[in-house]
């Protein structure tokens, strides 16, 4: 681990900054990469020092905070302004008063840049054309059906989850228990054959027939004495 260099990250500003990283929507692994340090060693510091591991929580949470107004936006009618542009060359002496106050800013900030540098950063410090609002159209936007989806889903999936998948959960309730009587069926049915009593005898002759209700009616005289 990185001795000793965690207590950088510990100065306000570069708490600040840590946060900042959060707030743009960087991952731990690019978090970890402008520190200098590796990943697993950022978990550490996560542990180890609660003001780098609350920074960072801090930023992601304004960036989730973000990402949920703007869903909740898209959930609500709204209306979106449009705007159409046209670039126009600026009046000439408009264009000249511009100059001429960007050469006084700039020789006040280079005194010596000499007179052909000030006329260069003049003319790149400033555009020659400006763009002019002509058109802006008002458009109203419904309400967005997959983000309320989503969002009624994400926060009461016990409600409005999808019902497929509820209709196959309760199919397989279903096939489980009847699985369930069929094996308790299967179950008696074969300790019904092992009874003796149940048993079944094929009896192709009549005498034989008789032989053998006489000898249930002797078993069964044994059985009441």
């Amino acid at each position: 681990m990185a001795k000793g260099k965690y207590k950088k990250w510990l100065e306000p500003d570069n708490l600040t900054k840590l946060e900042g990283w959060a707030r743009d929507g960087l991952k731990d692994t690019q978090i970890a990469d402008n520190m200098g340090i590796n990943v697993s060693t950022l978990y550490t510091w996560k542990n180890r020092y609660s003001e780098i591991n609350e920074a960072l929580k801090k930023g992601k949470e304004v960036v989730d905070y973000e990402i949920e107004n703007s869903l909740i936006s898209t959930m609500k009618k709204h209306t979106v302004t449009t705007t159409q542009y046209k670039m126009v060359k600026k009046d000439d002496f408009k264009l000249k008063a511009e100059r001429e106050e960007f050469m006084n800013i700039y020789k006040f900030d280079h005194p010596e840049a000499s007179k052909n540098e000030i006329l260069i950063a003049t003319a790149k410090g400033v555009e020659v054309y400006e763009k002019i609002p002509i058109i802006r159209t008002v458009t109203e936007v419904d309400p967005n059906v997959s983000a309320m989806i989503f969002w009624l889903k994400a926060r009461r999936p016990d409600v409005f989850r999808d019902q497929t998948f509820k209709k196959l959960n309760e199919a397989n309730a279903r096939k489980a228990i009847a699985e369930a009587n069929i094996s308790e069926k299967q179950l008696k049915a074969l300790e019904e054959a092992d009874n003796p009593d149940n048993a079944t005898v094929v009896v192709d002759d009549i005498s034989k027939l008789k032989e053998l209700r006489d000898k249930n009616a002797d078993s069964s005289t044994k059985q009441g004495d």
